[in-house]
């Protein structure tokens, strides 16, 4: 895997992945930025989330479970002093679906949060990963 931050100016960056995929990446006011991109550790953040999700919805797939939607919201702290890590971190996963079993997404997230999910083993040696999920069902129509 390949990446490349370019530097833009002030204390904005532009990263562009392997794939050929980019994102500007700044700093806010206070620290010299203009505040028009996602900050470096937000960027962590969001990858920890895309990367529970994916495991997640292939899962349940593989599962046969009937999942509609997945809304997972992250909050972070941070350690006061530098470096800065993440010292805990909480994942709240809501999802819809068809008669989705408990079960099934229980073990889901634990899979992602114990074998598959590298961003959130990697997070977690620095940082308390708290789980917690919520299901919604949607009326059948079978």
């Amino acid at each position: 895997m390949k990446a490349r931050v370019q530097w833009l100016d002030g204390r904005a960056f532009v990263g562009e992945s392997g794939s050929g995929h980019a994102v500007v990446m700044d700093g806010s006011p206070e620290s010299g930025g203009r505040n028009i991109g996602v900050r470096p550790m937000e960027m962590l953040l969001l990858g920890l989330g895309g990367c529970t999700a994916f495991d997640i919805v292939m899962i349940l797939e593989r599962m046969r479970e009937k999942v509609t939607a997945l809304d997972i919201g992250l909050e972070a702290e941070r350690a006061t002093e530098d470096p800065k890590v993440f010292t805990h971190v909480k994942l709240v996963y809501k999802l819809k679906g068809h008669r989705l079993k408990p079960a099934n997404v229980e073990r889901a997230v634990n899979l992602s949060a114990e074998k598959y999910c590298s961003a959130s083993l990697m997070i977690g040696k620095t940082a308390k990963i708290e789980h917690a999920w919520e299901i919604e069902d949607e009326a059948s129509s079978d």
